[in-house]
């Protein structure tokens, strides 16, 4: 299957790249024939990566996350995991008034925000500098109460890459690439 028919497919089911990407985005990292030698399977890995060329700092499609959970360090990393689960929803007001505490050497580490009228406090397990899995899985099942739609990951490693879709685009995308998603949270 061409790169464009895998993208357009994946159009189909609500994911596409971001405003000014490009398909040559994309073969700067990698061949045509490795996307399209096993359709689906490094296309939806690379979604969630920044484009590695210049301008930097652009994702391929902001509603897709390689989220490496080996990533906490100090105060604000919290924060900026929710900010990015939010960006991948696409409800980037989800959960408010997002706020952690974290030091490493004390092994302390909590995160704090407000979803609706309900303020939630977590403390989270501080494992050298891997994030938390019970607090980011709490964070997602927050998002999720929001609407119908769900937390899905690729695996990738020490990393998972993930999709926040309905269950339809899920199971199509799971057709397309035999159990490349599973839930997430």
């Amino acid at each position: 299957m061409t790169l464009e028919r895998q993208l357009a497919t994946l159009s189909d089911c609500g994911i596409n790249l971001d405003s000014g990407i490009t398909i040559e985005d994309m073969l700067y990292s990698f061949s045509r024939e490795e996307y399209e030698k096993r359709p689906f399977d490094l296309v939806l890995f690379v979604l969630g990566i920044e484009v590695e060329r210049e301008p930097w700092n652009r994702p391929f499609c902001s509603r897709v996350w390689n989220f490496d959970l080996e990533c906490i360090t100090s105060t604000g990393d919290y924060t900026r995991i929710v900010k990015r689960l939010c960006q991948v929803t696409g409800m980037s007001d989800g959960l408010n008034d997002v706020r952690d505490f974290v030091d490493v050497q004390r092994a302390k580490a909590w995160l704090k925000y407000r979803i609706g009228d309900v303020e939630r406090d977590f403390s989270a397990e501080v494992t050298g500098t891997w994030a938390d899995p019970l607090t980011v899985s709490h964070v997602m099942r927050d998002i999720q109460q929001l609407d119908g739609r769900r937390f899905y990951s690729k695996d990738n490693g020490q990393a998972m890459v993930l999709y926040y879709l309905d269950p339809d685009a899920a199971a199509t995308l799971n057709r397309l690439a035999p159990g490349a998603l599973q839930p997430a949270a």
